[in-house]
Parts: structure tokens; C-alpha cells; sequence
């Protein structure tokens, strides 16, 4: 893969599938719909997932594409591909509660190497840069321009007072007392792949997921955290979390900045 080509091809296809999730965000109310897991879905989803698919299979023809959106490539098998969720978050999107991302990753040989986490309401973005350093973008978003960017870096945790993210959607009792095992300073909700990036830049130090997930629902977040140091474990074992595994479905994690003293479950 070359990583020059790839990362601004992500880029751009992120910013404009946020504009086509905004255009509807912003408008009339919108239809929510029901998939098979009885998971929602709107037409934001479908259109952004519409227009990276594209994107990506029109540029990287005969790399192996997996997309939330579409089931036929969830029977796709190997441990390098493409994988998309066109809108992380859509609990967030339909409560217009702004926390919601678009996800593009790249995985080799089982891990995700580079990643684009966008979230057009919150107007930030992450993503890692072709030599494998993570930045987040500041400006305008312009799909052919990028903007100022940031080298992001993980926190030197202080496991006496530690800075905790945890989802806003799917907090219950089990992370609250994994989270209680540790020295916590401040907590924070977050919805989507954004938990992932505030580890990224140093905003918290730990994220522990006791919950379900899908590998498109990680894999953009887990790679820019990589790109800026940090590290995502099982939460059975700790050993490092692992893509293309049969279903694309994900054991617990946590993801933590190095230093963080890692609790058992």
C-alpha cells in the first residue's frame, strides 16, 4: 500500500461523506430505520457509506473493502483490507447530540496501520500521517487542501489521578467497576471513536470498553491512537486486540496510554 496515495484519499473521502451527514443532520427530521441486529440506521449512514464505498473500490480496486453498511462484505475473509463505518455514533446523530464520527482504516496483517476518525459536528478530525505519526487537522476541512496540523501524543499518566473516557451511550455497571479499580481523577463521556482520540491527544489516559463492538466501530480509532503511542488490549488478557478475526465482532478491550498500571477484570 502506499500510505502517500492512501491517507489523502481517506482524508477526502471523510470530509465529504461528514458534508453529506451534516446536510442531513442539519435538516428536517429524518427516517430511522432498523437493521437485521435492530441497530438503527439512517440515510446518513447510507449515504456516507455510499460515497466512501465508492471512493475507495474506484481508487484501491483490489484491496479487500469490509463496510458496516453493507452485510455482503462481512463474509469477506483476510486480515488485510479496508474497513469503513460511515457514521460511528448513530445514537448520537439521531439525538443531534454531535458525537458521532466517520471511521476509514487500514488494516495489515491483523492490525490497523493508518486511519481517519472525522467528526463534522464537533469540527475535529484525526488521522495518521503517511509516516505513521497520528495529527489532528485544525481549519476549514477543505477536501483537496488539508489544514494546520498537530503532532498528537498520549499522556504521561499519573495512576494516582487518572483521567478516564467512557461511553455515553453504553455506560453500565460492569465499566463502572472496572473504572473503580483505579485512581481516577475526572471522567468523561463520549460517544463514537472520539474516546479513542482523546486518549490519542492526551485528554484521558484510559478508555475501557466492557461492552460490544465490531471491528469498523475500532479499527480508524485504534489506529490513530497507535500513531500517537498509546496501545489497545483485550480486556481477558491484555494481549494486543487483533483484526479480520471470523465475524469482525471485537472481545472488551481497553485502550490506555503507556503507564497507565493495567488493572485486571
Amino acid at each position: 500500500m502506499n500510505y502517500e496515495t492512501l491517507i489523502p484519499l481517506i482524508r477526502k473521502l471523510a470530509i465529504e461523506a461528514g458534508e453529506k451527514i451534516m446536510e442531513i443532520y442539519d435538516g428536517d427530521d429524518f427516517e430511522v430505520k432498523a437493521k437485521s441486529d435492530d441497530s438503527p440506521v439512517t440515510a446518513a449512514d447510507e449515504a456516507a457509506d455510499a460515497l466512501i464505498s465508492a471512493g475507495l473500490r474506484a481508487e484501491l480496486p483490489d484491496v479487500m473493502l469490509v463496510t458496516e453498511e453493507q452485510a455482503d462484505s462481512h463474509a469477506a475473509k483476510g486480515d488485510t483490507f479496508l474497513i469503513v463505518d460511515p457514521l460511528d455514533g448513530t445514537k448520537e446523530f439521531i439525538n443531534r447530540r454531535g458525537d458521532f464520527t466517520v471511521n476509514i482504516a487500514y488494516v495489515e496483517n491483523g492490525v490497523p496501520t493508518r486511519g481517519v476518525v472525522y467528526a463534522p459536528a464537533k469540527k475535529r478530525m484525526f488521522y495518521t500521517h503517511p509516516s505513521g505519526q497520528s495529527v489532528e487537522e485544525i481549519g476549514s476541512f477543505d477536501p483537496e487542501t488539508p489544514g494546520e496540523l498537530r503532532e498528537i501524543h498520549v499522556s504521561k499518566p499519573d495512576n494516582g489521578a487518572l483521567m478516564v473516557v467512557a461511553s455515553k451511550s453504553h455506560r453500565d455497571q460492569a465499566t463502572d467497576d472496572y473504572i473503580g479499580k483505579y485512581d481516577v481523577k475526572d471522567m468523561k463521556s463520549a460517544g463514537s471513536s472520539l474516546k479513542f482520540c482523546l486518549v490519542a491527544t492526551g485528554e484521558a489516559d484510559l478508555y475501557p470498553r466492557v461492552g460490544r463492538t465490531m471491528e469498523w466501530d475500532t479499527a480508524a480509532g485504534h489506529a490513530v491512537l497507535a500513531g500517537a503511542g498509546g496501545k489497545v488490549v483485550r480486556f481477558d488478557n491484555h494481549k494486543p486486540l487483533t483484526y479480520g478475526k471470523e465475524d469482525f465482532a471485537n472481545p472488551f478491550f481497553i485502550a490506555y496510554a503507556p503507564g497507565v498500571e493495567l488493572k485486571d477484570a
